[in-house]
């Protein structure tokens, strides 16, 4: 399969299967584990425009715009209410090293919809078209600005006309890329993806560039929805988390090679460990424990022993533990195992990782597709 390098306006970002913005998971050492596996682009987890305009390099929240020379191109997904805090949190951004901002039209978690934020703007295509404005405004030209949305609020007849009211806007006012996920707000997570949709949203935009997104937990999932939809590329979220490898899967795939074996124990021992190492550099020996056992979680998946080792994560609470547990699990170069679909994308399926605790910089579940 033939496919062509992925652009925002003038920034290339090359082979079109990227990282989603993963709220409470796409931190810096997520990121950049997915690029050292193949991924060409990612984004960070979805940020309040006001605590991303407020916080200073003194505060410990500045980890959240942790950016390194080696993401590169990276997006900052922004997600509010106001519009006008949209334009300062841009800057911000752009001025923390990250590449494209991307806003989030997309999150369909109740406390964010209360809040007038993420997927709520779909019902009101003034805000967000002032929003894309805004912050298209604010930042250098050669900043792409992208759009996450989902196709509505509802299935009805007015969420549709909403819908590509801002997705025309968006593209009028100088976005360059808009991902779609193939679901309505109201829908969650609850069925399938509607990849028939998605292939109508793109024969509609044409030569624009348009992201799909949803049900895509394995690396010929990626290929699939390009093929079917047309769309120019996709954003990999929930299958990504715990299985960075998918990027250089559909890489090959797409190279025309048969997918490679699920990576052996000692491959995914070295990249477990070199996951908690980053983690501990950014987030210190009290914080690291705790937020790497929901990725520790994640990676069992892989385990052909997924469940026994699922629970031994569970159970972490010190460094040491840690090590023990790979010790024990890791020790011996087994074949590795693909996670089924029902494990990856279903809440609360057996071996998946409870979603994280609110938080009030990014908002769980803000950008999970």
């Amino acid at each position: 399969m033939t496919l062509a390098p992925l652009k925002f306006d003038s920034l290339h970002v090359g082979f079109p299967v990227v990282q989603a913005a993963l709220s409470g998971y796409s931190d810096w050492p997520m990121r950049v584990i997915a690029r050292r596996s193949g991924a060409s682009y990612t984004i960070c987890e979805v940020m309040l425009d006001k605590f991303v305009a407020e916080v200073n390099h003194r505060n410990k929240n500045r980890r959240f715009l942790h950016v390194t020379d080696e993401e590169h191109p990276v997006g900052g997904q922004l997600m509010g209410a106001d519009p006008e805090n949209f334009a300062p949190a841009a800057k911000r951004l752009v001025e923390s090293g990250f590449d494209v901002i991307d806003i989030n039209f997309g999150c369909p978690v109740k406390k964010v919809l209360g809040r007038c934020r993420g997927g709520f703007h779909l019902s009101q295509p003034d805000v967000a078209l002032e929003i894309v404005a805004r912050v298209r405004e604010a930042v250098p030209a050669e900043v792409p600005v992208t759009v996450k949305m989902r196709c509505g609020i509802d299935d009805s007849s007015e969420s549709r006309d909403n819908f590509y009211e801002i997705f025309d806007g968006a593209y009028d006012l100088g976005a360059a890329a808009i991902t779609v996920h193939g679901r309505t707000v109201l829908q969650r997570y609850d069925g399938p993806s509607n990849w028939d949709l998605l292939r109508e949203i793109k024969q509609h935009a044409g030569e624009r560039v348009v992201l799909g997104s949803g049900d895509l937990f394995a690396a010929q999932d990626c290929l699939d929805m390009m093929r079917i939809t047309g769309v120019d590329g996709v954003t990999v979220a929930r299958g990504a988390i715990g299985n960075p490898w998918i990027f250089a899967q559909a890489r090959a795939l797409t190279a025309g090679d048969p997918l490679p074996d699920p990576p052996s124990l000692f491959e995914q021992r070295e990249v477990i460990a070199e996951h908690y190492r980053l983690a501990d550099e950014v987030y210190g020996a009290d914080m690291c424990c705790a937020r790497m056992r929901k990725f520790g979680i994640k990676y069992a998946r892989l385990h052909p022993q997924h469940i026994e080792v699922r629970d031994a994560f569970v159970k972490i609470r010190n460094p040491g533990q840690w090590q023990e547990v790979l010790a024990k699990w890791y020790a011996e170069d087994l074949s590795g195992v693909y996670p089924t679909a029902d494990e990856v994308g279903t809440p609360g399926a057996q071996g998946k990782a409870p979603l994280p605790a609110a938080s009030s910089t990014t908002e769980p579940g803000g950008s999970l597709a």
